[in-house]
């Protein structure tokens, strides 16, 4: 059934399931109408015997024994298996049953045998009858019974397969229509594919599992061509990026080719050097970027007064006040507080303030602040809003997006707002 549709597979199993239960079905329904029907044919016979039996040892039996049921046979039979009374439809000298069948049925039983060429149901009852031991036999023939059992029988041939092909084709009509947003759903999917760009599921317009799937997957499809057009856009601004130090290095190396005798080896050295080291920064930050989220990180309980004086560099005018704890990994909070305290540094008039508190950090700066509408902005990656600045005072552009990254990735986040030393302040927030 590999290779069947849903819709098919399901159709074939519902069909298979009502033929199965239809076949149960009819098997007991025949079972229980026979059981029904022989056990009245029983009553019938035991009763007719018990008559028979009461009449013959009062020695009152007519001269023809009466029946009721179509085909009934009485008999009151001898020790020698001689006929003593029979009812109008039996043979007045040969007995419904042989001798020795009537032996091994002495007392009151109730049994299938052949009665003459039919088959029955037999009553055996022991009497007297004039003084002497006798017999009663009552039977009815099953005729009847095997007829109504055969109609049935071909009556269920006949309505089990049409209801099981009625019920498959309506299975089969009722899962086409339900399953045709699921089919739109699937062509949406191919275009979208097919296209190679962005695009979107239709939505069925019932409020139903089908249409709270497609929006979810609309709203999936959405965030990953946003993130598609990010990392586009990133790798974008990273070559642009690494173009200038790499020109740097080759108008270096041009330069002293052209002119050997303008360049010394340790100023040409130290010129590339410079360059390297920019690249090298660079290329690590966007390592860092493209990790977060990858690697696993702790989550233990923090000092974060001792981890904001083991960023600050000795030669920066950094101040550092309070104490407070939280929780995370403390490599990647010192990777954040080295990059705001980088940033307020480069931006700073002469004074850095770093003050700690549980679950909080704040680092101000007494530059000139930023607009409350670039404050979102500068999270972006190699966003510089002072385009004016060399690189090498402006940075890579990179460092408040990782700040800001990490933060997010342990639970917390980097805002911004106005300092009380008058510049900017940004504060890295963290879990208890």
């Amino acid at each position: 059934m590999s290779g069947m549709s849903l819709r098919l597979r399901l159709s074939l199993l519902a069909s298979g399931a009502l033929c199965v239960a239809l076949v149960v079905g009819a098997i007991a329904l025949t079972t229980v109408l026979r059981s029904t029907r022989i056990d009245a044919l029983d009553q019938v016979v035991r009763d007719r015997a018990a008559t028979v039996s009461a009449l013959a040892s009062d020695d009152r039996l007519p001269e023809t024994l009466p029946v009721a049921e179509p085909g009934e046979i009485v008999q009151l039979i001898d020790g020698d298996g001689a006929v003593l009374a029979t009812s109008p439809n039996a043979s007045r000298t040969l007995p419904v049953l042989p001798q020795d069948v009537l032996a091994a049925l002495s007392g009151v039983s109730t049994t299938d045998r052949s009665a003459y060429d039919d088959t029955a149901r037999v009553a055996v009852q022991s009497t007297t009858f004039q003084g002497v031991p006798a017999t009663v036999v009552a039977t009815v023939p099953l005729t009847e019974v095997q007829g109504v059992l055969d109609a049935l029988r071909v009556a269920l041939a006949v309505v089990v397969p049409l209801l099981t092909v009625a019920l498959g084709l309506g299975v089969w009509l009722i899962l086409g229509r339900a399953l045709r947003p699921v089919e739109e759903l699937r062509r949406g999917a191919a275009l979208v594919a097919s296209s190679g760009g962005p695009g979107s599921l239709p939505v069925p317009a019932r409020e139903d599992e089908l249409g709270a799937l497609a929006r979810t997957l609309n709203s999936m499809l959405d965030r990953l061509e946003a993130g598609a057009a990010r990392q586009r856009a990133f790798v974008a601004d990273a070559a642009h990026e690494l173009r200038s130090p790499l020109a740097a290095l080759r108008t270096s190396v041009e330069v002293a080719r052209a002119h050997p005798q303008s360049y010394r080896t340790d100023e040409l050295a130290a010129e590339l050097e410079g360059e390297v080291l920019r690249m090298q920064a660079l290329v690590d930050d966007l390592l860092l970027l493209a990790r977060v989220g990858s690697t696993p990180m702790a989550h233990e309980e923090l000092d974060l007064g001792a981890v904001a004086r083991d960023v600050v560099r000795p030669t920066e005018p950094v101040t550092v006040t309070g104490s407070g704890r939280a929780t995370g990994d403390a490599a990647a909070v010192g990777r954040v507080l080295r990059n705001l305290v980088d940033n307020a540094v480069r931006h700073a008039g002469s004074r850095v303030a770093v003050t700690v508190g549980d679950g909080s950090v704040r680092v101000d700066d007494d530059g000139a602040g930023l607009d409350p509408a670039d404050r979102d902005r500068v999270f972006e990656r190699f966003v510089r809003l002072d385009e004016a600045r060399q690189r090498d005072e402006g940075g890579s552009g990179l460092g408040l997006a990782i700040a800001r990254e990490i933060a997010r990735e342990q639970g917390g986040d980097v805002v911004l707002g106005t300092a009380d030393l008058g510049g900017l302040r940004a504060e890295l927030r963290l879990p208890r």
